[in-house]
């Protein structure tokens, strides 16, 4: 597997200030695809894709608090 790490501009992170960061994504080839964004105020949001189709969503304010995140399911497409 072979990560790609891609910068974006400023947009709304999980603790709602604009911060702009890094955007990763991991793809095995055969189903597996991870994709996280790590904002420059220290959130972080993530998308696991599994072999089997389940997919993980998660987000954290940059203070380690999970929040519900109101970005869709497929960030970083």
């Amino acid at each position: 597997m072979t990560g790609t790490k891609i910068p974006f501009t400023p947009e709304t992170a999980p603790c709602g200030k604009k911060s702009g960061g890094e955007r990763l994504l991991d793809d095995d080839g055969y189903g597996l695809v991870i994709r996280d964004q790590l904002f420059d105020c220290g959130c972080r949001r993530i998308r696991h894709e599994y072999h089997d189709g389940s997919i993980h969503l998660s987000a954290i304010r940059h203070d380690g608090k999970r929040v519900k995140d109101p970005i869709q399911p497929d960030h970083g497409k």
